[in-house]
């Protein structure tokens, strides 16, 4: 597993300054959570840069379903697995078994209702056992007490550049928190982390 890369530009944040590079890619044996309009994106750059092999979960109702072929700016479609579950019952199961099992480096899962503190933690352990690492899309508002990091990711407007998005660690049970301005670089397979100058 790839995790130390260069931050190219300096970084941007609030608060006492945490590096980026020592939270993304995020901490293997661990569950974290990511919300926002830019969250599966988050989501597929760490596949990309950490390049594991993903398992993503999603509830058969939902209407709108990953596609494989849709990860290839950033990891081959044959790296990643896609299970529709009856319900989140199910699909915290499912997660929990692939965690644990280590099969896959990455388990993502969409959740649409709030985990319990219990259901939490069994996924921490899960996470733990089989050295692999949990992320779980969740609605704003709606993080678990168990998670290791929370991030929130969404399009930065402003910049005239469609492919720029803010990454906010808005919870760290192990640093400060921080915000950067982020661009996924297809040719190298890695996060770049912009400085305001840059994108003047």
């Amino acid at each position: 597993m790839i995790s130390d890369f260069p931050v190219l530009f300096p970084v941007v944040s609030w608060g006492m300054n945490q590096s980026f590079d020592t939270l993304f890619p995020l901490r293997k044996g661990r569950t974290h959570e990511v919300c926002g309009p830019a969250a599966p994106a988050f989501a597929c750059a760490l596949a990309g840069q950490a390049r594991m092999r993903v398992l993503w979960i999603t509830e058969h109702w939902q209407s709108a379903q990953i596609n494989p072929t849709g990860f290839g700016e950033y990891c081959p479609p044959d790296r990643v697995l896609t299970a529709s579950v009856k319900d989140q019952t199910d699909g915290l199961a499912s997660t929990e078994e692939a965690l644990r099992s280590g099969a896959v480096g990455l388990v993502v899962i969409e959740l649409t209702k709030p985990l319990t503190l219990l259901a939490g933690r069994r996924l921490q352990l899960a996470a733990e056992t089989g050295q692999s690492t949990g992320l779980c899309i969740i609605p704003d508002g709606m993080g678990s007490h168990a998670a290791e990091t929370r991030w929130r990711c969404s399009p930065v407007f402003a910049s005239g550049d469609s492919t720029l998005t803010r990454w906010e660690i808005i919870k760290n049970k192990s640093g400060t928190l921080s915000g950067w301005d982020v661009k996924w670089d297809a040719k190298t397979h890695r996060v770049s982390v912009v400085s305001k100058v840059a994108q003047q």
